[in-house]
């Protein structure tokens, strides 16, 4: 493990951010980082050197969120900020921006939000991504599709889209 510190010390300001976006806490970020840090030093000797250290870690850091998602308790009391908008004030500077655009990440399904967060925030490929998160490319780039949809949809305030109108049946002609 000591060759790897290094390596692995290189990558905690990337999975700080990316542990922030996903979770929306810092302290829970904070956590799931001390969590991932954890877990590479104890599975360290799972990783094949001259791979992708920061997938590998990434690949960790997605599944702990994963499995920590799953045995929370359901949330008891939660309040729609949007039933209460008219009665908060508007966003106007940046500052405020950036917080709807957490409260809008936060909205997104996990699965589209942690695809949009690791392309997006983290640059990472569709390859790398797919790799990441155990689905398909094509998977991924569906989901990154959804989720800029449906974050601009949220940003600009506008409800799910509209479904497509339905077509006419075709017929078979000879």
């Amino acid at each position: 493990m000591t060759d790897g510190t290094g390596a692995l010390v290189a990558h905690i300001p990337s999975l700080r951010r990316y542990a922030r976006a996903l979770t929306g806490d810092a302290w829970t970020a904070d956590d799931l980082v001390q969590d991932t840090l954890e877990r590479a030093c104890d599975k360290w000797r799972l990783w094949t050197a001259g791979t992708d250290l920061r997938a590998w870690l990434f690949t960790l850091m997605h599944n702990l969120f994963v499995n920590q998602v799953r045995r929370a308790p359901p949330q008891r009391a939660s309040v729609d900020i949007d039933e209460l908008a008219e009665h908060l004030p508007a966003a106007e500077t940046l500052p405020e921006r950036q917080i709807d655009l957490q409260r809008c990440l936060l909205q997104l399904p996990d699965e589209q939000r942690a695809v949009l967060l690791l392309v997006a925030l983290e640059d990472l490929s569709y390859d790398d991504v797919a790799r990441i998160l155990g689905v398909p490319a094509g998977t991924v780039m569906s989901r990154l599709s959804r989720a800029r949809t449906r974050l601009r949809q949220l940003m600009e305030g506008v409800g799910p889209a509209a479904p497509a109108p339905a077509r006419a049946p075709l017929r078979r002609l000879k």
